[in-house]
């Protein structure tokens, strides 16, 4: 089957998420998109897929002319698509699952679930997936209710199969065998667009290329181009992507975590009994699959886990049971996981946006009032120092591009006298330049002495920037090795693989 987008335009009111996009991707081969986050690869597949209907352009499926009104329409011309957010009903069989939507009925209405099992069965055998029907989703690990999504779209018989950020939730041993599944798919004639903003698995899987930047195609590569010759198409500009960094000068261990244990609302324990500390000028990266505790550890640190019980201490003082302000007055940056929600308040100027945790204190202000012009002239002075691309500091914040907001959350809580780092996904959602710029700060808070905690689900960024990693799994942290430690240790450790099953020392705190 062979697939061509003509002119495909999608507009949102005044803006254009894609414009005049051509794409062909032909049988038995991976055709990947590359492109940062918000680049217009997602929005052209919901186009493609039937879940937007195209502003402009046509779509043709061996040279006919289609429209879809639905992903139904688009399932049954052929098209399969695997969201980077499950579509899946965690209480559900997979079975189950793999019935919704495409119900196959005996008498009276009944699901036919015995024959779905032997479709599901068959491609399993046939992929080597090794999916029970009958397995409940919510007790499958990531990686197999991925490939539950994958059996989805080949029940329904797809020659085109979308993968959207695959990887994005995955071990690497885990993103290995997915690879090598698109590799099977790609042999027996499925052809596949698979989209990703990572560099190493485009370039591992890849027939073709092509790179869209705000919307529009920019290019095309060939799989043999080098990650700096793709990089650059990407952001448009040469892009250094590894830094050096001088070995850590380490002082004193002035944060300490001692049995940290946070309990949700509905009585999980999502943080179980977590100890570690961090020394003066080191950098310690939490690595592990979203999901694992993470968010709730960084929360619990940071006053905003209501649950929590253990120790959190900075240069001696108790931290646990602050309040946020009381925490972030203590000498505490936060960078948080969501700049949107929990980062920035959109509708306020940049410069308001860079006191609001500080508002009331020199230079910004007092307790009894702020100073605009202070506010102002410290604003201007951060958006040089970060290289803030903005029409000025009273633009509302949430005009201003993702990595531009980013720089502005970061400007704001790398101020001088630090005692703490903390950055929670620090570059999510940001180009290939603005991460060059942003991963230089916080080395160089490390290299003036800061202890810095940052918690990411890129592996490649925990391994750049890392002096040491923990690594969490199911809440706790199952080892903290060194930050030159193996993709593949990672990797097993994040599957929840104790120190002892990789033959290496227990954990070390």
């Amino acid at each position: 089957m062979k697939l061509e987008l003509r002119g495909i335009t999608k507009r949102f009111g005044s803006f254009a998420a894609n414009e005049d996009v051509h794409l062909t991707v032909e049988s038995g081969r991976v055709h990947t998109l590359l492109g940062e986050n918000g680049a217009g690869k997602s929005t052209l597949m919901n186009v493609l897929f039937g879940l937007y209907e195209p502003t402009e352009g046509e779509i043709l499926l061996d040279g006919r002319p289609v429209r879809f009104s639905g992903p139904g329409e688009a399932m049954r011309a052929g098209i399969g698509m695997v969201h980077q957010h499950f579509m899946l009903v965690p209480v559900f069989t997979v079975a189950e699952n793999v019935a919704l939507g495409d119900e196959s009925t005996r008498a009276a209405g009944v699901l036919d679930l015995e024959q779905t099992g032997r479709r599901i069965r068959e491609i399993s055998d046939q992929y080597g997936f090794h999916v029970d029907p009958d397995a409940v989703v919510e007790d499958l690990p990531v990686g197999v209710q991925q490939r539950v999504e994958i059996i989805k779209a080949l029940v329904r018989d797809a020659r085109i199969l979308i993968l959207d950020e695959p990887t994005a939730v995955l071990t690497p041993q885990e993103t290995d065998e997915l690879l090598d599944i698109i590799r099977q798919l790609r042999a027996d004639g499925t052809a596949v667009v698979f989209i990703s903003h990572k560099l190493r698995e485009v370039k591992a899987i890849s027939d073709d290329i092509t790179v869209l930047r705000r919307g529009r195609v920019v290019g095309t590569a060939d799989p043999s181009a080098s990650a700096a010759e793709l990089a650059a198409l990407m952001v448009g500009r040469d892009v250094a992507l590894h830094r050096e960094k001088a070995e850590p000068r380490l002082g004193e261990e002035t944060f300490r975590v001692e049995h940290l244990t946070v309990v949700g609302p509905t009585g999980q324990v999502l943080v179980d009994d977590v100890s570690f500390g961090i020394r003066q000028g080191e950098v310690l990266a939490v690595a592990g699959v979203q999901g694992n505790g993470q968010t709730e550890l960084i929360e619990a640190i940071m006053g905003l886990q209501a649950k929590a019980t253990g120790s959190v201490r900075l240069d001696g003082e108790e931290l646990l049971g602050r309040s946020t302000r009381r925490i972030i007055r203590a000498g505490v940056g936060y960078v948080p996981e969501d700049r949107s929600t929990d980062g920035l308040v959109g509708s306020f100027s940049v410069a308001e946006n860079m006191v609001l945790n500080r508002y009331d204190t020199a230079p910004a202000g007092s307790a009894l009032q702020m100073r605009p012009s202070a506010v102002r002239a410290l604003a201007e002075q951060r958006v040089a120092e970060f290289d803030v691309r903005t029409q000025g500091v009273d633009v509302p914040v949430g005009t201003l591009s993702g990595g531009n907001q980013q720089k502005v959350v970061m400007a704001r809580e790398l101020v001088d006298g630090l005692r703490l780092f903390i950055a929670s996904q620090p570059t999510r959602g940001v180009d290939v330049g603005s991460i060059e710029f942003l991963h230089d700060r916080i080395v160089a808070e490390r290299d003036a002495g800061t202890p810095v905690l940052i918690v990411s689900t890129e592996l490649d960024e925990v391994m750049e920037l890392a002096d040491r990693i923990a690594v969490m799994y199911h809440g706790r942290i199952v080892d903290i090795v060194p930050g030159d430690a193996s993709r593949d240790r990672l990797g097993l450790l994040m599957a929840g693989q104790t120190a002892q099953d990789t033959d290496q020392e227990g954990p070390r705190a």
